[in-house]
C-alpha cells in the first residue's frame, strides 16, 4: 500500500487565490481610477474652497461684506460633529464588506492618489 504523494503547497495557494482573482484585479482597478479621480477633484476643489475664502476675506477687508465667523461654526459644528460619527460604522459597510476586493480597491486607491 503507497501512501499519496503530498500535494504541491504552490498549488493549494495558487488554487485558493484562482477564485478571487477577478475580484483583485477588478478592486485594483477600480481603486486606481477612483484614487486618480479623488487626487484631481480634490485638488479642484480645494482651489475653488481656498479662493472663494480669499475673496470673502477681501470683501470682508473692504467692508463689502461682514462675516459672522462664530455663526459659521455654530451652523456647521452639528454636520460635522454627525459625520465623524457615523464615519465608523459607514468604514465597515463599506470597506470590510467584501474584503478581497476592498483590499485590492485600497490598493489601488492609495496607488491612484499618487499618480503624477
Amino acid at each position: 500500500m503507497s501512501a499519496a504523494p503530498p500535494a504541491d503547497p504552490a498549488a493549494q495557494i495558487t488554487a485558493s487565490f484562482q477564485s478571487m482573482l477577478p475580484d483583485l484585479g477588478l478592486g485594483g482597478l477600480l481603486g486606481l481610477a477612483a484614487g486618480y479621480a479623488v487626487r484631481v477633484v480634490g485638488r479642484v476643489a480645494l482651489l475653488v474652497v481656498g479662493l472663494a475664502f480669499i475673496v470673502v476675506q477681501l470683501l470682508a477687508h473692504y467692508g463689502v461684506v461682514t462675516v459672522d465667523w462664530l455663526q459659521l461654526q455654530t451652523l456647521t459644528e452639528p454636520w460635522l460633529r454627525e459625520g465623524r460619527e457615523n464615519f465608523g460604522g459607514w468604514f465597515s459597510r463599506v470597506f470590510l464588506a467584501n474584503l478581497p476586493f476592498a483590499g485590492a480597491f485600497a490598493a489601488g486607491f492609495v496607488l491612484g492618489l499618487r499618480l503624477r
